[in-house]
């Protein structure tokens, strides 16, 4: 039986008692300039620092985003004095050696998705933070949207009865380019790091840790994953399907479906979206939800901007709603699954 009305959502509303945090940013990529108009215009953190390899790139864009000090290497904006927090924008494979400096430069550390290229990288990141104390977040952006809060409470709730399914897609027509960094296996390039993490975080969200992960794709000739369907039997046996491709743009939606209640997440799901809960009846009533805030598309950065200072304000070492076991364990799903994509690749091939 649906609930009467759906959960009000938990937001991370900015001035609400959490510290205004001074961020850096290392990286100008396109990823980079979202993240810095999100929190100029949606949070009360402030950016007052920015590097990249090219100082002029770092000048250019701190111009363009009003920022105090353009520096020319990572080591000088993770001991910069005006820098608290530090925002990783990098492509994947510098993840780690810059979350380690800003590390031991005791900065709390934003780190953008996949947090490293693999769950080892991840624990070594995560052991480092939890012996200096420092927060650590990967910027799964997802997991601080309203529509997560509401879909958390649901969870939490039981509303769905047992769960049994879960479907998710993410699909994007990537430009062909062999120099596109999701081309380049050298920079963690490939489906699954970039955009599959986040159905696998949808998964291990609903039903946690796989039990099993059997994978199917391709690789590119640039030798990465270009496409993937990965099925994951989880505990009790239910299993979720997922898709991720570089080849094709997908609906990029995604599903909950349990024996009292369905959730159907519009796309984009990862960002802030609408979604229905339906009865498990096929002609029973519906309930349906949109996002009442009026932060579209990558506005919602933001709230994970905000989200990090408050718990950073609250003297916490980790994400309450995405720790980082789950980010390790995440990891380790697409660990396996490049393996054995790969491995089949080569099985091919021979």
């Amino acid at each position: 039986m649906l609930p009467s009305r759906l959960p009000e959502p938990d937001l991370y509303l900015p001035r609400t008692g959490e510290p205004s945090l001074r961020w850096g940013i290392v990286g100008v990529g396109w990823i980079a300039g979202e993240f810095a108009n999100a929190v100029r215009t949606h949070t009360a953190q402030r950016i007052t620092a920015v590097a990249s390899r090219s100082l002029d790139r770092a000048s250019s864009f701190a111009a363009t985003h009003g920022i105090d000090h353009a520096l020319g290497s990572t080591e000088q904006l993770v001991t910069h004095p005006d820098v608290d927090v530090v925002y990783v924008a990098t492509p994947h494979s510098a993840h780690l050696s810059i979350g380690l400096a800003a590390i031991a430069a005791g900065k709390h550390v934003l780190i953008e998705k996949p947090i490293t290229v693999s769950a080892a990288e991840a624990k070594t990141l995560a052991d480092a933070a939890r012996a200096a104390g420092v927060l650590v977040m990967e910027a799964m952006w997802t997991r601080y949207l309203p529509q997560t809060s509401v879909i958390r409470k649901l969870l939490a709730d039981g509303v769905f009865g047992e769960i049994r399914t879960v479907l998710a897609d993410h699909g994007q027509a990537i430009p062909a380019d062999p120099q596109h960094r999701l081309h380049r296996p050298e920079l963690g390039g490939g489906a699954l790091l970039d955009l599959g993490v986040y159905t696998v975080q949808f998964a291990s969200m609903a039903l946690g840790a796989p039990t099993r992960v059997a994978a199917v794709g391709a690789m590119s000739k640039t030798g990465v994953d270009a496409y993937a369907t990965l099925v994951l039997t989880h505990e009790g046996d239910a299993q979720s399907t997922l898709h991720t491709s570089l080849l094709t743009r997908t609906p990029m939606t995604a599903v909950i479906a349990g024996t009292e209640a369905t959730l159907s997440v519009d796309g984009v799901f990862f960002a802030p979206s609408s979604f229905t809960l339906f009865s498990a009846d096929h002609f029973g009533p519906q309930l349906t939800w949109s996002d009442p805030t009026g932060l579209r598309l990558f506005d919602g950065l933001s709230w994970e901007a905000t989200a990090l200072a408050r718990f950073a304000g609250e003297g916490r070492t980790e994400s309450p709603v995405h720790t980082l076991d789950e980010t390790i364990s995440v990891l380790a799903t697409l660990d396996e699954a490049r393996a054995q994509i790969a491995a089949s690749a080569s099985a091919s091939a021979s």
